[in-house]
């Protein structure tokens, strides 16, 4: 082995070696199954933090699972994400000065084909960076033939089942891309804007409404104004009519409880068109609203696909003033309301702060619009797929997520699936000049069951699927689907699915309804719901807000320069470059070190707790980087005492010391907690029990307590090739426990150690996963050796308060206790001398102890006598000097406790940490105050 522990030097290699062996892919022989799907990323994407700790969880389960002996299947995949991978090509299209029209849909798919080929697989080159062990011979993507297939079969069996239909409704129009867009592809944040507070005349000619807009432009679409029902206000005006401003139009006053006699003057204009709620309260007042307008039942929609307002030659009736058509809706706008200001029907206009919908590819503002979708039935599919959490074959971890997927199944609406864009699985339907609609697996299909020619004129829908139709498919169309596969048939229903709480509606449940529908089982028997990562301090991470980290730069490491030009990458407003940079400056001055993969991996696993968002900070994946850096150290030295040497393995007489049965025992309880822990989903939990059993009792306490033996004289062959054995042995089997988290430093240490633990496989990777074996656990020795522990920490204790140098031997005198204490000060007096570096160790009676620092260990004193072991005048100087600072830490820290100014208005974290400081410093003031009395009394 190298003396310093060099993640680069390891990982790349033996990732290109697990690989190329095939050592990922399930062994297809005997053992339960057991398979994840990977949430398929973004053909277009990289990696972000959610990727490397959702990746993370699922390889841990995978390599512990595989090491468990299971047939075992992690299975890959991209989605070609529709949206995101046109925008790609279009923009290199457009720097070429081209559109994708100018190249016509088919040489432009082959176009984005060619994309892919090329820089697809950016986030997949990145997945393997991870250490993630998925089956890359049999990798998938959501266009490929067999999935396409799959996609087809799908949709035309919904169809002929009537579950799939083509109808007209309102959807998230993203007027930029001119398609429909998913709830999940729009962000609403806030942004100030206002509101304007119109009059609508009545026609009775008795006054006048006022109703409040954030888009006034909507108006020349409105088909009613509501008031609520119980509103004394307005109840005797319900059914009047009012004259719609700028318009030639009268429209009804209808009573609905949309409307709300606390918000603004109770009165709230119809868009049904144009806004989600309006439509709803149209498809309540249906019948009444047909009054006034009869195109399309009273729905009118004013915009082009653009957002510009569209021509009365689409239709006679609509009745928009010539003034206005054409223009854009925001200069329809400024129009509208400075018509409305001159005809005296603008009441007022207020700064108003409203949540702004914007595609989140496109940046667009979205636009409720009307058009004529694909869309699927999913009432009939939801009502199984609740029984199937209802029932308890599926459960979701945490359980509480299941009441959130409850809300959205129990409210359901049908299923927008078609989007206008070109990149995309295509919609198999097809029409005739007559307007008839055929659906088939094909053209040819078509015509065949349709009777058609071979000359009738059939054109395929332009549109295609929405990206989650193919996406719903993903736990059986990737194992061969619709076709009987030796796959499919061992690897569905799959185990778990590992997912953030953000897509459990639009993926999750999608994934159940359509495994149900077309499998007759649950896609998979629990859904693991993993939290956000964010910053140190809990804020969600984000380009705007300069605080994104990208994995590969804590594993690789990245200088300040390229830090700050990454994060400010594409950003043109300068003041916020400014900010972004000093902030990166401030927080990165040396830029980041490169941590390893390893270390970050443990880091995830670490903050894993069950639903819970994490906080990611630097300082822990450093100390885990330490960590990687104390096993590695310590994997060295049981080679410098091993390696030639006869470690016990063959049938020659072994002797254990009860440090031996002492860390034997504490492997099996290890070994206990972090397989519940792995089974329970708990990684925080089976990280921390690794990490101190390794660190706190392997390293730093039985690879001490073997120094004595491996180094005395008086140690017989036996007892030395009982504690070789056991480092070894240990050691190894530490190796195992910890590789589903850190896979590459311990396979790396594992090839080493492997031949002196009798092992001769390939890779660590295929190795038995340790379980406990109770009968392993000695009770006598994890007493005695606590024991040992208790009596060392007493007098490092004593060195550490009195600032006694550590390599003094001291003289202990012990008193009290019992005879069990006398027999173990004698049996382990070899550990006691040499770990707490004595000088003597003498029994004597309490009342001849002279004046001493002492330490208890049950009823038993240690007893250190300070005479001539201090300078008693400079011992008493240092802790006056450290008192008086503390004393000083404390004023000050009250003072700004007392201070209103301070603790009313500093944020809760600061003054919560002041108050903390506080207290610490007061502990030590304590600490130090005995201290200098019990030196002053020597």
């Amino acid at each position: 082995m190298e003396k310093s522990y060099d993640p680069h030097s390891i990982e790349q290699r033996w990732y290109q070696t697990w690989e190329s062996n095939g050592w990922f892919a399930p062994s297809m022989e005997g053992g339960n199954a057991y398979c994840i799907m990977i949430p398929p990323p973004n053909v277009t994407g990289s990696l972000h933090m959610g990727h490397g700790f959702n990746n993370t969880v699922m390889d841990t389960l995978v390599r512990y699972r595989r090491m468990k002996g299971d047939n075992t299947l992690w299975q890959p995949g991209t989605d070609h994400a529709g949206i995101a991978t046109q925008m790609v090509v279009e923009r290199q299209l457009e720097a070429a000065g081209k559109t994708r029209h100018d190249l016509g849909r088919d040489v432009f798919i082959d176009r984005v084909w060619e994309w892919r080929g090329e820089s697809g697989g950016a986030i997949t080159r990145q997945l393997r960076r991870l250490g993630s062990s998925l089956d890359w011979q049999h990798e998938r993507f959501t266009m490929d033939e067999g999935l396409s297939d799959a996609v087809k079969e799908v949709f035309v069996r919904l169809f002929e089942e009537g579950l799939i239909y083509r109808g007209k409704r309102l959807v998230n129009w993203d007027p930029k891309l001119h398609t429909a867009v998913s709830d999940l592809e729009v962000l609403n944040e806030e942004e100030k804007g206002h509101m304007w507070h119109m009059r609508y005349p009545l026609s009775n000619g008795t006054g006048h409404l006022v109703v409040s807009t954030t888009r006034p432009e909507t108006m020349l679409g409105d088909c009613a104004v509501a008031v609520n029902p119980e509103d004394e206000r307005y109840k005797h005006l319900i059914g009047e009519l009012v004259e719609l401003p700028l318009t030639d139009r009268k429209i009804p006053i209808v009573a609905d409880e949309h409307a709300d006699p606390e918000f603004g003057t109770g009165c709230v204009k119809i868009t049904p068109a144009h806004d989600f709620n309006d439509y709803a309260v149209w498809q309540r007042h249906r019948d009444e609203l047909a009054i006034s307008r009869q195109i399309h039942g009273g729905l009118i929609n004013i915009f082009t696909p653009d957002a510009a307002i569209r021509d009365n030659e689409e239709d006679e009736d609509l009745l928009i003033p010539p003034a206005y058509i054409g223009l854009d809706r925001y200069e329809a706008r400024k129009r509208i309301v400075a018509d409305l200001e001159e005809a005296g029907l603008l009441e007022q206009i207020v700064d108003h702060k409203l949540m702004v919908p914007r595609g989140d590819r496109s940046g667009a503002v979205i636009e409720p619009y009307l058009t004529d979708q694909w869309y699927v039935k999913v009432a009939p599919l939801a009502k199984p797929a609740i029984e199937a959490v209802e029932s308890g074959r599926i459960k979701f971890v945490p359980d509480n997520w299941k009441n959130t997927y409850y809300e959205w199944m129990r409210n359901i609406q049908d299923w927008c699936i078609s989007r206008q864009i070109w990149w995309g699985h295509r919609i198999p339907a097809w029409y005739d000049d007559a307007g008839n609609v055929y659906v088939g697996r094909s053209e040819e299909e078509v015509r065949e069951k349709h009777s058609l020619s071979a000359d009738y004129p059939l054109r395929q829908d332009e549109d295609v699927l929405d990206t989650w139709f193919s996406s719903a498919l993903w736990p059986f169309s990737t194992l061969g689907w619709p076709e009987d596969t030796d796959r499919l048939k061992a690897f569905y229903p799959t185990n778990v699915l590992v997912t953030g709480f953000d897509i459990i509606f639009f993926w999750v449940a999608r994934m159940i309804m359509m495994g149900l529908k077309f499998m007759d089982q649950v896609p998979f028997h629990e859904v693991y719901v993993h939290g956000l990562v964010r910053d140190s301090q809990g804020n969600k991470m984000s380009k705007s807000k300069g605080n994104v980290l990208d994995p590969i730069d804590l594993i690789d490491g990245i200088e300040l320069e390229a830090l700050i030009a990454k994060r400010t990458s594409g950003m043109m407003q300068p003041h916020l470059k400014q900010k972004i940079e000093k902030q990166t400056r401030k927080e990165f001055p040396d830029g980041i070190p490169a941590f390893g993969t390893d270390a970050l991996r443990f880091t995830f696993a670490s903050l894993a707790s069950t639903g819970r968002d994490i906080n990611f900070d630097l300082g822990r994946i450093e100390g885990y980087r330490n960590f990687c850096n104390k096993l590695w150290n310590a994997a060295r030295y049981v080679l410098m005492n091993t390696e030639g040497q006869d470690c016990g393995q063959s049938d020659g007489e072994v002797e254990l010391s009860a440090a031996d049965r002492w860390i034997i025992s504490r492997l099996q309880q290890a070994e206990q907690t972090v397989n519940g822990a792995l089974d329970g989903y708990r990684f925080d939990h089976a990280a921390q029990a690794i990490y101190e059993f390794t660190w706190n009792e392997y390293c730093d306490w039985y690879l001490e307590l073997s120094k004595p033996v491996l180094n005395d004289e008086g140690v017989s062959e036996t007892q030395l090739r009982g504690t070789r054995r056991t480092l070894v042995r240990v050691l190894e089997t530490i190796l195992r426990l910890a590789h589903p988290i850190m896979p590459f430093i311990t396979e790396e240490i594992w090839q080493t150690v492997k031949p002196l633990a009798g092992k001769s496989g390939e890779t660590l990777m295929h190795e038995p996963y340790p379980e406990a074996d109770d009968t392993l656990v000695n009770a006598a020795a994890l007493a005695e050796v606590e024991w040992v522990k208790l009596f060392i920490m007493g007098v490092r204790k004593i060195r550490s308060s009195m600032n006694i140098a550590p390599g003094k031997p001291l003289p202990v005198l012990l008193s009290g206790g019992d005879e069990s204490d006398r027999a173990r000060s004698g049996t382990y007096q070899l550990y006691l001398t040499k770990l707490a570096r004595l000088e003597s160790l003498v029994w004597v009676a309490e009342e001849e102890a002279p004046e001493s620092a002492t330490a208890l260990v049950g009823e038993m004193k240690i007893l250190i006598p300070m005479a001539g072991l201090i300078d008693k005048e400079a011992e008493l100087a240092r802790l006056g000097k450290e008192i008086e600072r503390l004393r000083g830490e404390i004023a000050k820290g009250e003072a700004k406790l007392n201070n209103p100014s301070f603790a009313d208005k500093a944020p809760a974290q600061i003054v919560d940490g002041v108050r903390h400081k506080v207290e610490e410093n007061q502990a030590a003031l304590e600490q130090l105050t005995d201290q200098l009395e019990k030196i002053k009394a020597l």
